[in-house]
């Protein structure tokens, strides 16, 4: 561990003690060498603090390489999760639903379309997300192409919540990072353990999520961390084909959450009582593609098509782990009857008029 007080004394400036940090755990993940729980901060604080974007690249390239291990992103996100901004929520039951981004295959902004069509149930959604970092298009860039503003304070979404039973939380309100630490993550092209980050350490902590995960070998990792950190019933999938998502066509790994245990097991759309060869849902679209397939989802211009079926399935997992229906195939008629009863598109409706 490099210690801040050596490097102070020896009249070295801040941007040097962070430069040197950082130096000193890059050559520690090269030799496989993990970080321990006591120098989770002092890492935390150098990589949001330093101003070499090619220095953090290498750091958060050298630490997939080695692999990111469970306690290593237990301890921080829980740094991150004490620091963040929070909101309250006057609802017992609410979900989250995101993916990490990052995955091999790439559609719409399946997550976003979801939350508009779970909180048309009546089940209230607290939304955490980001602009794209990994992918073509983030829940926060496709949400400004659907006219919504996301960035506003964190009282604004507290009242959306609490008023219409879904909000939207732009990380950078919440979360005190630095462009420097966006800009290395940017330039790799490819996910790091900020894109599992994220989704654990929603503002509103919210009991229950569906988290997407780009890479199999996260699945139970990303799980187990989340039952340390103290969620109730959820979801962490991995679509076949590399979906950090539910997937329509082929198997989806779940890492389910709950009695202080985690269960791995398989699913398919057929569990949903769905039958499709999942051929046509668009890929690698745009934040003004995907706009415009989720306002064709929510218009009941998709109906009985794959992108809407690809949709209800996940938002239909929200509402199972919730406990809002007893098996998957009630959890999806009520997705469903979300979309035909016009209520999805409300909710979209709503936030327009709230937010912008």
């Amino acid at each position: 561990m490099v210690s801040r007080e050596p490097l102070l004394r020896a009249g070295f400036c801040i941007v040097q003690m962070e430069d040197r940090i950082l130096e000193h755990y890059l050559e520690e993940f090269q030799l496989g060498a993990d970080v321990v729980a006591a120098e989770a901060e002092t890492l935390f604080g150098a990589l949001i603090g330093c101003d070499d974007a090619d220095l953090i690249a290498k750091v958060l390239s050298a630490w997939n390489e080695k692999g990111v291990e469970e306690d290593e992103l237990f301890a921080m996100a829980s740094l991150m999760r004490g620091r963040m901004k929070r909101i309250a929520s006057e609802h017992d039951t609410f979900v989250d639903i995101v993916g990490t981004g990052g995955g091999a295959a790439k559609t719409f902004n399946v997550s976003t379309a979801a939350a508009f069509v779970i909180a048309g149930t009546g089940l209230p959604v607290a939304k955490h997300g980001n602009r794209a970092a990994t992918s073509n298009s983030g829940s926060v860039d496709v949400l400004t192409s659907l006219g919504v503003d996301v960035d506003i304070e964190p009282s604004k979404s507290e009242q959306n919540l609490n008023q219409h039973g879904l909000c939207f939380m732009f990380a950078p309100r919440f979360h005190s990072l630095s462009p420097t630490l966006a800009t290395a993550r940017r330039s790799l092209g490819r996910p790091t353990i900020f894109n599992n980050l994220g989704p654990l350490c929603n503002p509103a902590s919210t009991p229950h999520s569906v988290i997407g995960v780009w890479d199999k070998h996260m699945l139970e990792t990303t799980a187990n961390v989340l039952m340390r950190l103290g969620a109730g019933r959820s979801w962490v999938v991995y679509g076949e084909g590399g979906l950090d998502e539910i997937a329509l066509k082929g198997t989806t790994l779940v890492a389910e959450v709950g009695d202080d245990k985690v269960d791995v097991f398989e699913i398919s759309a057929a569990d949903f009582d769905v039958f499709t060869l999942g051929k046509d849902v668009p890929s690698k679209c745009s934040p003004d593609e995907s706009a415009a397939m989720i306002q064709s989802v929510l218009g009941n211009e998709q109906k009985d098509r794959d992108p809407e079926r690809l949709v209800l399935i996940n938002a239909a997992a929200a509402i199972y782990v919730s406990g809002s229906a007893p098996s998957l195939p009630d959890a999806y008629a009520q997705v469903e009857q979300s979309i035909r009863s016009g209520e999805a598109r409300k909710k979209l409706k709503t936030m327009r008029a709230e937010l912008s």
